[in-house]
């Protein structure tokens, strides 16, 4: 188990924390306001850059459909790993041990761990499964993922090995489980579209299997 409060974590993150969080806090107004929101939004964004990736491959052949259909899984995967890894760790968040000022307005409850990250988790496995899905939108999808991870440090939630850590679990669980899932759902779609296809009627008519 990680320590509460900083002990335990790596002095280098938390020098880099405190560096971070003294920047946002000296920061204009409306930034922090945007990171305020942008934290919390940048996630709806990332979901979004997915459907359309998933939008673009529901037009091609088994494979393409089962990518799109499968995409969401590890997802959702990777988000209950980083709970479960939390309850593992119980690192304390870091706007509890650390007396800079953050500007997320409140440090989340006692219980709610600091390691991994969730949104970051999130954040890198949207951007992941979005690149697998298209490079042209994936492209957009990783910057974006990277910011939100940044954004938890800046607004004073998490330490930077919380968000490095949590952006590649989400990762790593999306790569390994994308394809493991992809070809049983592609077998199964060319078989149901085998199934579907119009075979020729006796007396020169045509019906379905």
């Amino acid at each position: 188990m990680v320590e509460t409060g900083a002990t335990g974590v790596p002095d280098i993150s938390v020098d880099w924390y405190h560096d971070i969080v003294d920047v946002a806090d000296g920061s204009p107004e409306p930034v922090q306001w945007f990171a305020g929101h942008f934290t919390e939004g940048a996630i709806l964004l990332l979901g979004l850059l997915l459907l359309v990736a998933a939008l673009t491959r529901l037009g091609g052949g088994p494979r393409d459909r089962a990518l799109a259909l499968v995409a969401p899984v590890p997802v959702v995967l990777a988000y209950v790993c980083s709970e479960w890894l939390k309850t593992v760790v119980d690192e304390d968040r870091p706007c509890r041990a650390a007396t800079r000022a953050i500007i997320a307005g409140t440090c989340p409850a006692p219980g709610d761990w600091s390691f991994p990250s969730n949104h970051a988790t999130v954040a890198g496995a949207l951007a992941v499964a979005t690149l697998l899905l298209s490079r042209r939108i994936g492209l957009v999808a990783l910057p974006l993922a990277a910011l939100a991870a940044f954004s938890r440090v800046f607004v004073g939630v998490h330490y930077p090995h919380d968000v490095v850590a949590g952006m590649l679990l989400g990762a790593i669980v999306v790569l390994l489980l994308v394809p493991l899932l992809a070809r049983p759902a592609a077998a199964l779609l060319r078989r149901r579209s085998r199934a579907e296809r119009p075979v020729a009627d006796p007396v020169g008519g045509s019906t379905r299997r």
